[in-house]
């Protein structure tokens, strides 16, 4: 009897310590921190300039971010706002695999011999329109003849988006009188400075309307059809690592698909990014991010038209920025798209 009593506690011992030896020899057994630090050293870094500040408009990426969509297919993204970063020629130079880019910029830089390519488009319409207070006149294209009119400069969006307004209406630059003002659009009509300013759809005239101002808007989708944002990779990348360009098309897609169906949600998870974002109930959040959502590419997702890069290298020849033909089927793909 004394024998099991001491019997007994012995071969707990040697069970415990082989237990122990076997929980060290095995690697899955590691603790929880040590197994998701051996995850983050997998995931990829992408540094991806966004082209403005932190704002609600990238919903889809900080939801696919915040709901690990890019850490499931192995990325980890670091979202770049600095205003100085060229975002297409880093990825020209393959100094960054990504950005985020409008057609325009794609088919100027392959003028110039830049290799970036189109591979998803974010948006379906172009996001360019002008605002003016109502009781102004402009309600369409024709009736900006003789107009005074801000826009930010003579470059990027809102010009090629102003030109094709002028074109919808067959008028040339010199039937009205463009201001250059930066990015001064709501105070520059807020003080009647100019009749009517070159904004983004999505912007400038709900702060105008918040400021309690009644305002007509022209958006250029309404007359043309051109390509609009999306992200832009490069030739190498394509070439070299056309796997990297699907998983980074595919958790980005994603995050587009849940700030559709979810846009309450896809609002909350923006404070975490943009600082100062206003505390609102439910139908002030959807209602904010269902205004960007209405210009997103969803039919079907990432989607981008042949027919839109045909009139956007039209429209950039007539204004004389493209000087000769360019191989439009070698700026886009929509072969990454799911």
């Amino acid at each position: 009897m004394g024998f099991r009593k001491h019997l007994i506690p012995f071969m707990f011992l040697v069970l415990s310590l082989s237990a122990c030896r076997a929980a060290q020899s095995q690697p899955q057994n590691e603790p929880a921190s040590q197994a998701e630090s051996a995850q983050s050293q997998e995931l990829t870094h992408i540094r991806l300039p966004m082209g403005y500040i932190p704002s609600v408009q990238y919903a889809p990426f900080y939801a696919a971010d915040q709901n690990e969509f890019y850490q499931e297919v192995g990325l980890e993204l670091e979202f770049d706002y600095s205003f100085e970063t060229d975002g297409v020629a880093l990825v020209a130079s393959n100094e960054l695999q990504f950005s985020l880019a409008s057609g325009e910029q794609v088919l100027l830089a392959r003028a110039k011999g830049l290799p970036v390519v189109f591979v998803m488009g974010w948006y379906k319409d172009y996001p360019i329109a002008v605002v003016s207070k109502t009781g102004q006149g402009i309600t369409s294209p024709t009736e900006l003849a003789g107009k005074h009119i801000g826009i930010p400069g003579l470059f990027g969006a809102s010009y090629v988006g102003f030109r094709a307004l002028l074109q919808a209406a067959g008028l040339n630059e010199s039937d009205v009188t463009l201001d250059s003002i930066g990015f001064n659009q709501v105070e520059a009509l807020a003080a009647d400075q100019v009749q009517a300013a070159v904004v983004y759809v999505n912007n400038e005239p709900y702060q105008l309307q918040a400021l309690g101002y009644q305002v007509d808007v022209i958006p250029v989708a309404d007359y043309a059809h051109l390509v609009a944002n999306g992200l832009i990779t490069n030739e190498t990348t394509l070439r070299e690592n056309p796997d990297l360009v699907r998983r980074m098309v595919q958790a980005t897609v994603r995050g587009i698909k849940f700030t559709v169906t979810h846009p309450d949600e896809a609002y909350t998870l923006s404070e975490d990014y943009v600082e100062g974002l206003p505390a609102v109930d439910e139908t002030h959040r959807v209602a904010e991010v269902q205004r960007y959502a209405a210009l997103y590419q969803v039919d079907p997702y990432g989607y981008t038209d042949p027919t839109a890069w045909e009139n956007m290298h039209a429209l950039l020849t007539e204004m004389g920025l493209l000087t000769e033909p360019l191989d439009i089927l070698a700026a886009y793909t929509n072969d990454f798209i799911p």
